[in-house]
């Protein structure tokens, strides 16, 4: 072979090589798709291929559903899955035999239960009001809030409707990101049908989705955001849970007058409006009554470290730490909960309670005090929890509580006139008042809801499997 032609065919070679590779990375594009059971998943229809891999970049549509498109497919059955086929085709029959048998599989399904509702009504006259739910990111939070929801509507329309006109519920995943929430409250404005809506989950969510809604002329009631920047967000935007203000009071409190402490370290997210504004409550009522706070501690520093914030902590002579964590921070303060092994008494917003925190924290965790909105041990005797318990076979916490309640007071708002506007001025009213889960629903000038919080610890127990509870403290 001649030297001259050996370059020819090492750039030839090297060019068959890139083709090679080229093409095997195509290959494993078109075969490496996402499982359905990851929540990133959670919009794709049952009969349809998933279109894009990012939930917040899914089409419009897929994020809507009144029955036609499966929302959540974790744990789901195959009755259910012809059921909602049945939907598309408006065959609401066998939508509704399908809906029934796969609740007897899942009971605690929430969203074959609204779908259920949503079926029996068919194409009779109804009112609609949407649930914006974090499925795709809080799939498990979502399920909680859809409790609610579909609890209070199966109550309305078995008890024959609001003045003989059934409840509707149109789900919706936001992913609870802001800029997919704008994106849904701006289509949910435009869809006339649409007369109220129960959401959002986080509050910096729900803050952006507030500006839409109340340019609008739409009502919303979120059940879970407690950032104090939502009061007063406009006369459209109410919510079921208490204020930070109301949870940031009573820890504070609490540590002075009975843990006998006043110095505390305060570990926050300072990416998260929920977590800054339960910081910034506690800490300005810890001064206000004499404490101290020691110092801050973000998770979200790029150089956080839970054991060296400990340390430093105590080196700092604290006596308490307050934990307040949003949901994407709560394994870093889980991280805390480990390292402090139980030195320390600990604080926590509601964002804590969760199951994982009995899981992950066990020994290290109990003691712990939490600021809830409610619990269900609170008037274990209540209607509600009673109700609760026959519907889903177990016990439910405070997230299906004031979805419950948000839900419910839609209803009396369609009950006094069903219009957006007629919404809106009804629960604005003064005097207006509906039962609620614990309290009556009453709303302040400024949309928050006029209710204490209930102060709650962990100690062992049977009720959650986990080996420990959260017990409310007399």
């Amino acid at each position: 072979m001649s030297r001259r032609n050996e370059p020819i065919i090492l750039i030839l070679t090297l060019l068959f090589t890139v083709v090679l590779v080229a093409n095997g990375v195509w290959l494993f594009n078109q075969f490496k798709r996402p499982s359905t059971e990851d929540s990133s998943t959670a919009t794709q229809s049952p009969t349809t291929p998933l279109e894009e891999d990012v939930p917040s970049a899914q089409p419009e549509q897929k994020r809507f559903s009144e029955g036609e498109r499966l929302l959540i497919p974790s744990d789901t059955t195959p009755d259910k899955e012809a059921g909602i086929k049945a939907i598309a085709q408006k065959n609401y029959d066998e939508a509704v035999a399908k809906l029934e048998s796969s609740l007897k599989t899942q009971r605690n399904d929430p969203e074959a239960l609204i779908y259920l509702n949503n079926a029996r009504i068919g194409n009779q006259k109804s009112y609609t009001i949407a649930a914006s739910m974090p499925i795709g990111k809080e799939v498990g939070a979502a399920q909680e809030m859809l409790r609610g929801v579909a609890q209070a509507q199966q109550e309305i329309n078995q008890a024959g409707g609001i003045s003989g006109v059934p409840l509707k519920v149109l789900i919706v995943n936001d992913d609870n990101e802001p800029e997919v929430a704008q994106q849904v409250a701006q289509a949910l404005a435009k869809n006339s049908a649409i007369l109220g809506v129960v959401g959002h989950f986080g509050s910096g969510v729900t803050l952006a989705a507030a500006e839409v809604y109340q340019r609008d002329g739409l009502v919303m009631i979120s059940p879970t955001s407690t950032s104090v920047a939502l009061s007063g967000a406009g006369e459209y935007i109410f919510r079921t849970v208490p204020s930070d203000r109301f949870a940031g009071s009573a820890l504070a409190s609490y540590m002075l007058k009975e843990l006998k402490q006043e110095n505390a370290a305060v570990f926050f997210n300072s990416e998260s409006n929920y977590s800054k504004s339960l910081k910034d409550v506690f800490t300005t009522t810890l001064l206000g009554e004499g404490g101290r706070v020691v110092d801050e501690y973000d998770f979200a520093s790029s150089n956080f470290n839970a054991a060296d914030a400990v340390k430093q902590a105590m080196d700092l002579e604290a006596e308490v730490l307050m934990l307040a964590p949003n949901s994407a921070t709560l394994d870093q303060a889980l991280f805390v909960v480990q390292v402090n092994d139980g030195r320390l008494p600990m604080l926590a917003g509601d964002s804590a309670y969760k199951l994982k925190t009995l899981q992950i924290g066990v020994k290290d965790a109990e003691g712990m005090v939490l600021a809830v909105p409610w619990h269900i041990l609170g008037d274990p005797e209540a209607e509600f929890p009673q109700a609760a318990n026959k519907l889903w076979g177990g016990d439910v916490n405070w997230r299906t509580a004031l979805a419950y309640d948000a839900t419910q007071a839609l209803i009396a708002g369609l009950q006094g006139n069903p219009t957006r506007k007629g919404i809106q001025e009804t629960l604005a009213t003064p005097g207006f008042s509906v039962p609620g889960t614990a309290e009556e629903i009453r709303f302040l000038p400024s949309g928050d809801r006029n209710q204490k919080v209930q102060l709650v610890t962990i100690k062992p127990g049977s009720r959650s499997g986990s080996g420990y509870d959260f017990v409310p403290i007399e």
